[in-house]
């Protein structure tokens, strides 16, 4: 057995591990199987016992469920504060994490490890406050029942008939620096229950009918104490692996079972899973690639793979290990994964076999130290078939490396013959020696044997006295000759030793490669055509086969997302088997025990959620079956692939949400600004309108007058709000066509003054237009309303006292339109931003903020551009473009 120290690797990652340990706090998990079991008093008892040793112990989240026993324990120790939050109408209080961390005691109590904070606190859920509190150096106590394990809520769901909505990630438990299991019998249990130690009496019997029926108490406490023992399970091997123990420690049942390509290993299997099921154990199947005697053939590789499946499909772990001697490799990761028991085939061959080659039950047996080993025969009126094609390909092989030997025996003597003057007679059997290793390194075992039996009789023909005969002149030639034959076979056994590590590296290596090259690249696809595309690719070039990859639609049918000439289609058939294969779980179809009359293999494609889609993979005709390493590299590429595609799905799931949250923050603003901006005009309006129909209030003419002119202004402005927010969404819609016409510049700026004059009143406006403005091609409409709502912000925004100025000049192949005012100017760094919907400068002068994002819609749309910037000496100017294309000719006549 090789030194089972562990590897430098290991030990940095235990060292680094360790020193990111030094700087956090411990966490000790209170472990129980329900509420009730005394989770918070063990823990309390625990804490006081802290305190009394000199620890600082402080208390930040305590549920007594106002049981007196607990409320008891209370007493003497520090409380915190808890943070007040107020949630539609209620009052909810949750752990101060900051003052817990301002405090810093050295240890905290954190009771309900799964609890759902309120929302508004910094943490969704309290475990992340207990990081938070740990990575701060602080040790916590906490507490957590079975049922809120993440991996465990499906299982106590089944079983309960309750589902768990608060849950905790397995990791948070595994980060535990020591799990304290509170244990309570189910009878004292429901009696605690009863007394209403538990529960209030109205929830009590509400919770004996459900979930504190004994029954599910006591398969909780079954789940409780199996995780438990998972726990300790887990913290023994890592002290093994860190602290190099070689023997096994049989605190739990483990069982190993050798299987290969012989039929007997069907009942091993059998065997090992019965015996599981006894020991409720944990087992694995191992297979050892060592070099052997013949070859393995496809039909060997073909049991082989079905025995494998057969373990997989009874609940084992499958392995194949690789090595030159089995029995080492078996022993070696039996002591490494701590296995208690061995189960092995009794041999079949004859005892001559184990004498001159090697016992591998005798190894197991003697090297197994505290191991048990089991020796179990396979039927006994079950003959081992020996397959037609092993026998056929051998001989092919040998038949195939004759001539190649012969001429290698032929030209190590021609060598030899120039050689025998000046050397030694017994140097030249050297030669012989060479072309026995070059055979060996191109050819079957056979054939180099051969190699070196005819290599020892051309040696003794050629060179021995009496030469060119057989005979010897010496007997000690004889001895020669076996010790040249020893050193042949010896030799050839050794160099087609390394041709198989040679070959089972390059094996490895080509699938490590794959691997790793589908992952990169996988990293850089975006959508999911690129997905499939880049995974079938992978697929048919690593196996030589046809692959498709089939995806659920919004109906969850399968579909094909892309279709090359290494995909394939699919019939009814093979569709009905890929479906089964989606809905189960579980690979179906070609070269399996599921709808096996199908062309295809149908591999699952799941997911950490669930099923996502399958793959399917049409070999070539001429295999009948996938070797294990081929079904290694399939099921390889299929996680891959699965998280690849997981990827993207949540990748548009995401894009999805912040589209909706996007869409719903913009449906808030448009409601909060509309019914802030409708709320002032209506306001004006009503009280107007109530003022006019008082009859108790008598007005003269001019006030009349006035009250109907400020409920007609109010109106406009209201009328103006509906308008930008209809003009914003047929824009968005694209419901404005852009009806352009040769027009001169200078009347649609008339005609927006037109149109704003009473908005203007006395205002002055300065105007600036060149005599040769050349003509452009818009729509009037919808520049003059761009003219209106630039020159309506200026009137908001600028004193009554102050000028307005509009000016119009041509500029390259543009002509470009400038409104400048002398109010408040812009907020530096608003310039580009002033153009988004619901954006406003101030909040002077009204406006829901959608009149320059209209503007800008319309720019745009014309082919131009639209700017805004601060003037010197106060004031912002914003100015647009429109294109100036070839201007028409106005000399021609109209026809």
């Amino acid at each position: 057995m090789d030194d089972q120290r562990p590897s430098p690797e290991a030990l940095l990652a235990q060292v680094k591990m360790e020193e990111a340990r030094k700087t956090q706090g411990n966490l000790k998990v209170f472990f129980g199987a329900a509420p009730g079991v005394g989770k918070t008093y063990a823990m309390l008892e625990a804490a006081r016992q802290k305190q009394s040793e000199g620890v600082e112990v402080v208390v930040a989240v305590v549920e007594t469920h106002k049981r007196k026993e607990t409320e008891k324990l209370l007493e003497g120790l520090e409380v915190l504060q808890k943070t007040r939050i107020e949630y539609r109408g209620a009052v909810l209080y949750e752990l101060d994490i900051d003052e817990a961390l301002r405090r810093k005691p050295s240890l905290i109590l954190v009771d309900e490890l799964a609890h759902t904070n309120a929302p508004e606190s910094r943490h969704k859920k309290r475990w992340q406050d207990v990081f938070e509190l740990l990575e701060a150096g602080i040790d916590v106590y906490t507490t957590l029942n079975v049922q809120h394990l993440e991996s465990l809520s499906d299982v106590v769901a089944q079983i309960t008939g309750v589902t768990i909505r608060e849950t905790v990630p397995d990791f948070v438990i595994e980060r535990a620096d020591e799990v304290a299991l509170v244990d309570l019998p189910p009878d004292e249990l429901l009696q605690r229950l009863k007394e209403g130690k538990v529960y209030i009496p109205e929830l009590a019997d509400q919770a004996r009918g459900n979930f504190f029926r004994k029954g599910n108490l006591l398969a909780l406490r079954e789940l409780a104490l199996r995780r438990t023992a998972e726990r300790v399970d887990e913290q023994i091997q890592d002290y093994r692996v860190v602290k190099g123990v070689k023997e096994v420690w049989p605190v739990s049942e483990r069982i190993l079972v050798s299987i290969s390509s012989n039929p007997r290993s069907i009942r091993l299997i059998r065997a090992a899973k019965r015996m599981a099921a006894g020991l409720r154990a944990e087992w694995m199947a191992v297979n050892v690639e060592a070099p052997s005697k013949v070859k393995p053939t496809k039909a060997d590789l073909a049991k082989l793979a079905a025995h494998i499946r057969l373990a997989e499909e009874l609940g084992a772990e499958t392995i194949t290990l690789t090595g030159q001697r089995a029995s080492d490799e078996i022993l070696r990761y039996a002591t490494s994964r701590n296995v208690t028991k061995i189960i092995i085939g009794k041999p079949a061959h004859p005892r001559w076999k184990d004498v001159l080659f090697g016992s591998m039950l005798d190894e197991i047996v003697r090297g197994s130290g505290n191991i048990d080993v089991y020796v179990i025969s396979g039927d006994r009126g079950q003959p081992i078939p020996e397959p037609v094609t092993k026998l056929k390909k051998q001989n092919t092989m040998i038949t195939k490396d004759i001539p190649m030997t012969v001429a290698t025996v032929a030209v190590c003597t021609v060598v030899a013959h120039f050689m025998d003057p000046y050397v030694a007679r017994a140097d030249l059997a050297m030669v012989y020696l060479i072309g026995v290793v070059f055979m060996a390194t191109r050819s079957e075992k056979l054939s180099s044997f051969l190699t070196a039996l005819l290599g020892v009789l051309a040696f003794d023909f050629f060179f021995v006295p009496p030469r060119y005969t057989f005979e010897v002149s010496s007997t000690s030639y004889l001895i020669t000759f076996f010790v040249m034959l020893v050193l042949a076979f010896v030799i050839s056994k050794l160099t087609l030793r390394v041709k198989d590590q040679v070959d089972s590296a390059r094996e490895r290596q080509q699938t490590t490669a794959s691997l790793y090259n589908l992952s990169r690249k996988l990293v850089n696809k975006q959508s999911m055509e690129q997905v499939c595309a880049l995974v079938i690719s992978h697929i048919a070039e690593i196996l030589s086969c046809r692959a498709v990859v089939l995806l659920p639609d919004e109906y969850g049918v399968l579909e094909s997302k892309i279709t090359t000439q290494d995909t394939f289609e699919l019939d009814q058939k093979e569709y009905s088997v890929a479906k089964w294969c989606y809905d189960h779980k579980q690979r179906a179809g070609f070269a399996t025990d599921t709808l096996s009359g199908a062309k295809a293999m149908y591999l699952p494609l799941v997911a950490s959620a669930k099923t996502i889609g399958v793959i399917g993979v049409i070999m070539s005709p001429t295999q009948e079956f996938l070797e294990q390493r081929q079904m290694h590299i399939l099921e390889s590429f299929a996680n891959q692939s699965a998280m690849a595609i997981e990827r993207v799905l949540l990748a548009d799931e995401a894009q999805q949400a912040l589209l909706k949250a996007e869409t719903e923050t913009l449906r808030n603003t448009l409601l909060s600004s509309i019914s802030h901006d409708l709320r002032t005009p209506l306001a004006a309006i009503t009280g107007a309108a109530s003022t006019i129909l008082q009859k108790d209030i008598t007005l003269d003419y001019n006030e009349n007058q006035e009250l109907l002119l400020t409920i007609y202004e109010e109106a406009e402005h209201l009328n103006q709000i509906i308008r930008n927010v209809l003009n914003m969404t047929r824009i968005e819609a694209g419901a404005i066509t852009v009806k352009k016409q040769w027009q001169p510049i200078e009347e649609i700026i008339g005609a927006a003054l037109n149109r704003m004059a009473e908005k203007l009143g006395n205002r002055a406006v300065d105007i600036t237009l060149p005599e040769d403005l050349p003509m452009v091609f818009f729509d009037p409409l919808l520049i003059e309303q761009v003219l209106m709502n630039l020159l309506d912000n200026a009137i908001k925004y600028t004193p009554p006292e102050m000028p307005i100025e509009l000016s119009s000049k041509a500029e390259n192949d543009s002509v470009v339109v400038h409104v400048r005012d002398r109010g408040p100017g812009l907020i530096a760094g608003e310039e580009q931003r002033i153009f988004d919907k619901f954006v406003r400068s101030t909040s002077k002068g009204g406006g829901i903020g959608l009149g320059l994002t209209i503007c800008r819609a319309i720019v745009t749309a014309h082919g131009g551009k639209i700017s805004a910037q601060n003037r010197h000496g106060g004031g912002a100017e914003f100015s647009f473009t429109l294109p100036v294309i070839n201007q028409p000719d106005m000399t021609q006549a109209p026809e």
